[in-house]
């Protein structure tokens, strides 16, 4: 599987973005899809995932209410609807791939098998 992710860009603090994250390759949507942020001098952290076999949802507290994850398997598109956005959510972030089953994994980066490249969001005061 090979993920694209882009959206990214430059925004206003209580502005949005939806970031999307493209697929090729094996069938997609018998992945779960996460996103993940990497902030400048701190870690890759979970932002959201989706199931690929329940369609649940799964949010990081720091995004709850704020952020949307959704997928279109026709077009193996998972997408980061991101809105009223905060300074603090500055950071690049990446989509990733899984296929584990349950839900006992999707926070964590080293069980996800398939990166993109990363995207930038940087927003501003």
């Amino acid at each position: 599987v090979q993920l694209q992710a882009s959206g990214g860009g430059l925004v206003q603090t209580g502005g949005s973005l939806r970031l999307s994250c493209a697929a090729s390759g094996r069938t997609f949507s018998r992945y779960t899809t996460g996103w993940f942020r990497q902030a400048p001098g701190k870690e890759r952290e979970f932002v959201a995932a989706i199931s690929w076999s329940s369609g649940a949802t799964y949010y990081a507290d720091s995004v709850k209410g704020r952020f949307t994850i959704s997928r279109d398997n026709a077009k193996n598109t998972v997408y980061l609807q991101m809105n009223s956005l905060k300074s603090e959510d500055t950071a690049v972030y990446y989509c990733a791939a899984g296929s584990r089953g349950g839900s006992w994994w999707v926070r964590r980066t080293d069980e996800y098998d398939y990166w993109g490249q990363g995207t930038l969001v940087t927003v501003s005061s």
